[in-house]
């Protein structure tokens, strides 16, 4: 039995969690209203199902740096990164920050309130309108990580890397890996199951 999938969070959203393993950059599918407590769902192409929930401060800066309307961010680019400082309650519980942001054209920096009374500057900057093209090295190196990719879910998490780069000439061979690997994983994955219960 793979524990892996019973660590994911049970969300209907995208977590801070999510990003412990570094920034990432999403493109925007659409936006949707939300609930009165979180009334605004980014949903993102590469994380399908889960949206973004921005808090006030992130909100604050979209409209600063892209505008008010919310029509107008289907397919623009956002990095995403996990901030430990993020207080909730008078404690550090960490949220989801950005840092950068596509169709803008220089740093944006905003003045935002941080507590009562406190207010301190939040800066993004500029993000390529388009994903960068991947390298032949950088292709080898996510060919090996899906050679040697163990279960489902690091399978899973190098798509969502993948997903970040224009794959050009490379995307063939990378998707042709990546369906192999996955088709030698899964007949494992049932065959050991099926030993596991009969040693039951």
């Amino acid at each position: 039995m793979d524990l892996t999938e019973s660590l994911a969070p049970k969300s209907d959203q995208l977590n801070a969690e999510d990003l412990l393993a570094g920034p990432r950059t999403f493109t925007v599918e659409k936006v949707t209203k939300g609930t009165a407590e979180q009334p605004v769902d980014i949903h993102l192409v590469e994380f399908s199902g889960r949206p973004f929930k921005p808090s006030k401060t992130v909100r604050r800066i979209l409209v600063n740096a892209w505008g008010a309307d919310a029509a107008a961010y289907t397919g623009r680019r956002m990095t995403l990164y996990r901030d430990p400082a993020v207080r909730f309650g008078g404690q550090d519980v960490g949220g989801i920050r950005v840092s950068h942001l596509s169709h803008i054209s220089k740093r944006v920096t905003v003045a935002l309130t941080v507590s009562r009374g406190k207010r301190a500057p939040y800066s993004v900057d500029p993000l390529p309108d388009a994903p960068p093209t991947i390298t032949s090295e950088q292709a080898d190196d996510i060919a090996a990580l899906i050679a040697t990719a163990a279960d489902k879910a690091e399978l899973d998490a190098i798509s969502a890397q993948l997903k970040t780069f224009d794959l050009a000439g490379q995307r063939a061979r990378l998707l042709e890996l990546w369906t192999s690997r996955l088709a030698e994983l899964t007949p494992t994955a049932v065959s050991n199951e099926k030993e596991e219960g009969n040693h039951v």
